[in-house]
C-alpha cells in the first residue's frame, strides 16, 4: 500500500531528512489558513505528525521526550514560518528604521512559538499509546500547547490550529460550543486519523478511526447548518453605519507633517456620495474611522475636533480610533499616551473613551530597559513614544448615542479568544478598529480579519470592523460577512447593523467547555485499541 510505504519513510527517517519531513509537513499547515482556507489539506501536517512521534525512539523517558522534542520544533517551525511570513513586510515600511529587526520577526519568532508544539510532541511521546489511541494524545497535547500559546507572556493566539476549520462557516458554528480551542481538539483529531491507513495491522485498526473522523466531520457540519439562519439576520433599527477605509500608505499615516492632509482627506472620503440615494452623510447616523487615524492627539488639537464638528450633521457621530494622553501624575515627565478609541459627537466634544488593554509586545510597548537599549544603540522601535503606550485599566463596554452597548476591540485584542466580551451585561456587538497597513498585501490581513470573525461564532455577537487598508466589514452574530471593504482599496462602506445572537455557551462557560473536553479526549485516549 503506498500509504504504508510513506508512514515507513516517515517513521524511519533519519538526520536531516526527518527534520526537512518535518518542517515541509508543518509548513503545508498554512494551506489550510486565510486567505486560500484549503482546511481538507489539515490531514497532511496532522498525519504526517503521528508518524514522526510514531519515529521518534530512545532507550529511555528522556531520550522519547527529546526525540518527539526535535521533530515537533521542527514540524512547528514550519507551520509558523508559513503561516507568519508576512510579518516581514512591517519592517520594510521604513527600512532605513527597522530592517535590523526583521530576522527577529520572520524566523526568531516561529522559532520560539516552535517550542510550544515541539512540547507537545515530546510529552504526547512519554504517554504514546500504540493503537487509534494516539490520534486522542495528540489532539489533547497541542490542544492544551495551543491554550499555553495563548496564554503565556500575555499570550499569542494567532493561528491556532482550530483555524484550520474556521474559513467553512458551517464547520465553525462548533466554535459556539467549544471556543477556538476546542475547535483545535476536532480539527487534530480530524487531520490526524488518516495516519492509522498507513500503519494498522488489522481491517478494524485501517477502518474505524477514519470512519469516526468523517463522522465527527459530518456531525460538526450538522450542527453548524442547523445553527445558521436561512435568511438574513434581524438589525437594530434606526441605526445606517458608515465604515471608512482610507488605505493610507504606512509611511504616510505617522507623518506628523501630514497630519492635516490626512485629515482634510478623511473628511473628504467620508462625506463621499454611494448613490443616489445617499448623498454624502445624510441618512448615516454613525461614521467609524480605523485605528490610530491620525499622527496626533485628537484630544489636544481643538482646530480638529472643530472642524470634524462642523462636518457632521445634526445627529450623526464619529467613532475613531485615536492616540489620547492620559492625565501627568505627580514625578512624571510626560503624560501616559494611550491607544483608543474615541467618540466625537456632531459639536466636535469628545463624550467617551476606551483605552487599549493587551497592547502587542514590542510593537505598541517595550519593557523599559528594552527601550533604552534599543535607543542607546541608536536603533528605532515601531512606536516612537519612548516605552510605547500605556495599557488601559480593564476592558470595559463602550457607550454610544443610538447604538447598543459596544465590546470594544483594538487590533491584536479581537484574537484572544474568551478576552473580547469584557464583564458585566453583556454588549450589542464587537467594535473593531484597526490598522493592518503595516503588512500591505499579504496573508496578514486575511489572518487577521478572519479571527475576529470567529470572535463574533464564539460569542453570538455581530462585528463592526473598519481597518485602515482593509478588510473593513459588517458579520452577523453567527459569522456571516453581511457587508466588506477589500484589501487595499479606499472606500467608504454603507451598512446595517445585525442584532445580537442568543447567548452561546462558549459565552457562558469559556475555556471550561475545553477543559472538559481536554480530559475526555485523554480519557478515550486510554482505552484499548484494536489495530
Amino acid at each position: 500500500m503506498a500509504l504504508a510505504r510513506v508512514a515507513e519513510a516517515v517513521i524511519l527517517g533519519w538526520g536531516w531528512r526527518k527534520r526537512l519531513i518535518a518542517l515541509i509537513a508543518g509548513a503545508s499547515g498554512a494551506l489550510a489558513l486565510p486567505p486560500l482556507d484549503l482546511w481538507p489539506l489539515i490531514v497532511v501536517p496532522m498525519t504526517v505528525a503521528v508518524w514522526l512521534i510514531d519515529g521518534a525512539v530512545g532507550t529511555s523517558a528522556w531520550r522519547r521526550f527529546r526525540a518527539g522534542f526535535a521533530v515537533g520544533w521542527w514540524w512547528g517551525f514550519g507551520f509558523f514560518l508559513a503561516g507568519l511570513w508576512w510579518l516581514g513586510a512591517a519592517f520594510l515600511v521604513e527600512a532605513d528604521k527597522f530592517a535590523w529587526a526583521m530576522p527577529l520577526g520572520v524566523v526568531a519568532l516561529p522559532a520560539f512559538l516552535a517550542i510550544f508544539p515541539a512540547s507537545a510532541f515530546g510529552v504526547a511521546r512519554l504517554v504514546w499509546p500504540k493503537g487509534a489511541g494516539r490520534i486522542l494524545v495528540l489532539a489533547a497535547m497541542l490542544g492544551l500547547s495551543e491554550w499555553l500559546r495563548g496564554h503565556v507572556l500575555t499570550g499569542f493566539p494567532w493561528n491556532v490550529y482550530g483555524m484550520m476549520l474556521a474559513g467553512e462557516i458551517h464547520l465553525a458554528q462548533a466554535a459556539s460550543l467549544t471556543g477556538l480551542y476546542g475547535l483545535t481538539l476536532f480539527a487534530v483529531a480530524i487531520g490526524a486519523a488518516p495516519a492509522v491507513l498507513g500503519t494498522a495491522r488489522t481491517p478494524a485498526g485501517h477502518s474505524m478511526p477514519p470512519l469516526l473522523a468523517l463522522a465527527m466531520l459530518a456531525g460538526l457540519f450538522a450542527f453548524g447548518y442547523g445553527r445558521v439562519p436561512a435568511g438574513p439576520s434581524p438589525v437594530v433599527a434606526g441605526v445606517k453605519l458608515r465604515l471608512m477605509q482610507p488605505n493610507l500608505p504606512q509611511d504616510a499615516k505617522f507623518n506628523g507633517r501630514n497630519g492635516e492632509a490626512i485629515l482634510n482627506g478623511y473628511l473628504a472620503l467620508s462625506d463621499r456620495a454611494t448613490s443616489p440615494t445617499t448623498p454624502g452623510l445624510q441618512g448615516i447616523t454613525h461614521l467609524i474611522w480605523p485605528e490610530s487615524a491620525f499622527p496626533f492627539l485628537l484630544g489636544r488639537t481643538p482646530g480638529a475636533l472643530s472642524r470634524i464638528g462642523a462636518v457632521l450633521p445634526p445627529d450623526v457621530t464619529l467613532i475613531t480610533g485615536a492616540a489620547r494622553a492620559g492625565e501627568m501624575l505627580p514625578g512624571e515627565s510626560r503624560p501616559p499616551i494611550y491607544n483608543a478609541i474615541q467618540v466625537v459627537d456632531d459639536e466636535g466634544v469628545i463624550v467617551a473613551s476606551y483605552d487599549k488593554v493587551h497592547l502587542v509586545p514590542f510593537g505598541e510597548y517595550l519593557p523599559p530597559f528594552l527601550d533604552t537599549l534599543i535607543r542607546g544603540a541608536g536603533l528605532s522601535q515601531f512606536v516612537s513614544i519612548p516605552g510605547g503606550f500605556a495599557s488601559g485599566r480593564a476592558r470595559a463596554p463602550l457607550a454610544i448615542k443610538g447604538l447598543p452597548t459596544a465590546a470594544p476591540l483594538i487590533c491584536y485584542e479581537a484574537v484572544f479568544p474568551g478576552e473580547v466580551a469584557g464583564r458585566g451585561p453583556r454588549a450589542g456587538f464587537f467594535l473593531n478598529v484597526t490598522n493592518d497597513g503595516w503588512f500591505g498585501q499579504t496573508s496578514g490581513p486575511y489572518q487577521h480579519f478572519a479571527q475576529a470573525r470567529l470572535r463574533s461564532i464564539e460569542e453570538g455577537l455581530p462585528l463592526v470592523r473598519v481597518a485602515n487598508t482593509g478588510i473593513s466589514g459588517v458579520v452577523d452574530a453567527y459569522g456571516r460577512v453581511v457587508a466588506s471593504l477589500p484589501l487595499g482599496v479606499e472606500g467608504v462602506l454603507d451598512a446595517t447593523l445585525p442584532r445580537a445572537g442568543p447567548v452561546t455557551l462558549y459565552g457562558r462557560a469559556g475555556d471550561i467547555v475545553f477543559a472538559g473536553l481536554l480530559f475526555l479526549f485523554l480519557a478515550a485516549s486510554r482505552l484499548r485499541a484494536r489495530e
